[in-house]
């Protein structure tokens, strides 16, 4: 079946791509492109053309398989130039995503209409590339740079509305994408073809110290990651040099990162993150059907799961203690939600439709029409007894039944329930609503049908979902654990906070370890410790500086004083005092101190990371390196160029 197909309407030529899932710029879709064109070309019944693609979406990127084989003519910046070398006007008609190559397309195109859904964008530095295909060079043509430059090296696609704007497309379509296209033609079918955009002069250049302001912002947000830096170069040059220049020096650095380290570790997670939540055990068995989501809980992980829910079109329940926790749970749902009103990301209408589909109660038995909940109390098994013991006595038999524990056991949750087959751990990360992770903790009694619902579930909040199975932390916490240990080791073998985390930052994490646990607040890792502090082995180095922080009431930001403090603005400063308990506890067990270097300290965490990571999978706990990989990108930080932990040690495996 032909990828490209040719139709007439009047005088207006079809061209039609169906490349299913994406519309991808595979061989077969670039040469059938060209083959139309020169049938146009040489048809004089044909006035314009109407370049628009069949099912969800128009182009959604590149055919990524076809990286690392030797390239097949055409290639895609030649068919561009085709379409911007036809005598008669071509109109790109974009719905679902233009993309990548998708948009490069249309940038090929004298025109642009859209439908008011579509997203447009140039997300490959999210793969460690940059535009191939002469992005950079007709972007800054048709709006103004410093658009070009945010759209190209954020990599976020924008609305059709935000392109509308910026003169991104030439028309919305109202009604049928097609039946709008061909009268915009009718509109242009008379009028000369715009100059190529690759031929027209730069929409608003900057001048010299507006890009170098430019290049500091895209370097410091970049954190480390050189495709946003090197896209910034290529707009610039294709500015400064002309167009063919720019085509030129595009193409040689998209060609040259196409071939690095980190362009290899981005593609690795891009394919792993849509890889790991494919389980063979659950293919083909249907899951329940979702409508009403309960809540066990509206503290801050409660507040944000029922927040996630509702934004989805859940409906939600919160069950809490008391009429003012009942009040409290939805006073923050409604903060969450308001902070997502003042950004435009919803609307005064869609947040009163939300906010309507919320409910609170202190009784479990309201709970008799919900298909899912979530308990998210506090971390401590009679509590979960308690409530998993109250859920199989109020919930419908097919509710799924599932624990947000970050450690607790919940096998043993699970056998306090009639039935235990339709338990399951759903361990989102904090803020819930915000975060993609979601790890899906398997029970060893649950069946396939709640193992499907709950991946139906992760799926609908759209959630990265990661299976793992059960053990003290899963897969992220108890790697988190390893190599918090380790850092804790340094600190008396020399090293002090802000030297780790310093560390850290430079390597890529958004921020160090000791800023991350002030974050989320001292006293929960400290009562895992007193927890499991009866179990430990005697013989195993303890590092005692968390728990006497804790002691001295020091819990992180949320007071001002945890491994840092705090100042009026909640700005961490490395406090002296911090630094003097860390030295006087080296001196107390006889311990040298001695200097650490950055690379030391990264190589000790990467270490500790990949020999838990190695255990992990070796117990099952993880299905695969990836799902290590991707769960240490997406809930802890790990710098997303480097590919995962996993990945780094044996870069190999998941190369694409």
């Amino acid at each position: 079946m032909a990828t490209v197909t040719l139709t007439l309407a009047d005088d207006v030529a079809v061209i039609t791509i169906d490349n299913p899932p994406i519309n991808a710029t595979s061989h077969s879709v670039r040469a059938g492109l060209v083959d139309a064109l020169d049938k146009i070309e040489k048809d004089t019944a044909v006035k314009a053309a109407i370049l628009i693609c069949d099912g969800k979406t128009f182009i959604a990127g590149a055919d990524v398989s076809e990286f690392g084989q030797p390239p097949k003519n055409p290639i895609l910046p030649d068919v561009i130039k085709r379409l911007e070398a036809s005598t008669k006007p071509v109109i790109a008609a974009i719905h679902g995503h233009a993309l990548g190559g998708g948009l490069e397309v249309a940038l090929g195109c004298h025109y642009r209409i859209a439908v008011i859904s579509a997203k447009l964008g140039l997300p490959e530095v999210n793969l460690g590339l940059i535009p191939g295909a002469g992005g950079t060079v007709r972007l800054p043509r048709l709006i103004s740079t410093e658009n070009a430059i945010s759209l190209i090296t954020s990599g976020k696609p924008v609305s059709a509305s935000a392109a509308s704007d910026m003169g991104l497309i030439d028309a919305m379509a109202h009604g049928e994408l097609i039946d709008a296209a061909k009268d915009f033609a009718k509109t242009i079918i008379n009028h000369p073809c715009p100059t190529p955009l690759v031929d027209r002069a730069p929409v608003d250049p900057l001048g010299d110290d507006q890009w170098q302001e430019t290049f500091a912002a895209v370097t410091k947000k970049a954190r480390g990651q050189i495709a946003p830096q090197i896209a910034a170069t290529a707009i610039r040059t294709g500015i400064e040099q002309g167009g063919a220049a720019g085509l030129t020096h595009e193409r040689e650095k998209f060609v040259e990162l196409r071939d690095s380290d980190q362009s290899k570790a981005l593609r690795h997670i891009f394919f792993a993150e849509r890889s790991v939540g494919k389980l063979p055990d659950i293919d083909g068995v249907k899951p329940n059907t979702l409508s009403e989501i309960g809540v066990i809980g509206g503290g801050i992980m409660g507040a944000g799961i029922a927040t996630a829910s509702l934004l989805v079109g859940f409906n939600v329940k919160i069950i809490e203690r008391n009429e003012d926790a009942c009040a409290t749970g939805q006073a923050t749902v409604e903060k969450h939600l308001t902070g997502s009103l003042k950004r435009g990301l919803i609307s005064q209408e869609r947040f009163d439709s939300v906010m309507a589909s919320l409910s609170t109660s202190m009784d479990y038995a309201d709970l008799g029409n919900a298909d899912l909940v979530v308990e998210a109390v506090f971390e401590d098994m009679s509590v979960k007894h308690d409530v998993f013991g109250k859920l199989s006595l109020y919930c419908k038999p097919t509710a799924v039944l599932a624990s947000n524990t970050s450690y607790l056991d919940i096998n043993e949750i699970a056998a306090k329930c009639v039935n235990p087959a339709r338990v399951i751990g759903l361990h989102f990360f904090s803020p819930a609503h915000i975060m993609k992770l979601l790890e899906i903790v398997r029970t060893d009694k649950a069946d396939a049908k709640t193992l499907a619902t709950a991946f139906a579930f992760a799926h609908k909040l759209g959630k990265i979902a990661v299976p793992c199975g059960v053990c003290d932390g899963f897969i992220g916490n108890r790697i988190m654990s390893a190599y918090r240990k380790h850092c804790e080791y340094m600190l008396e073998d020399g090293a002090l906070p802000h030297q780790i985390d310093d560390a850290m930052v430079a390597f890529g994490f958004p921020m160090g370890l000791f800023d991350m646990q002030d974050m989320a607040g001292l006293e929960i890792s400290w009562a895992t410790r007193k927890r499991l502090a009866p179990f430990r082995d005697p013989s195993e180095r303890y590092v005692a500086l968390g728990d006497y922080l804790c002691e001295m009431e020091r819990f992180g930001k949320k007071n001002g004083l945890g491994w840092y403090r705090y100042d009026e603005n909640g700005k961490a400063q490395p406090d002296p005092d911090v630094d003097a308990l860390v030295i006087a506890e080296s001196a107390k067990k006889g311990i040298t101190r001695r200097d650490f270097t950055h690379d030391e300290i990264i190589e000790t965490i990467l270490s500790a990371m990949q020999n838990e990571g190695d255990k992990i999978l070796a117990e099952g706990i993880a299905n695969s390196p990836d799902a290590i990989d991707v769960v240490m990108i997406n809930g802890y930080g790990f710098p997303r160029h480097k590919g995962g932990p996993m990945f780094l040690t044996n870069p190999h495996h998941g190369t694409r």
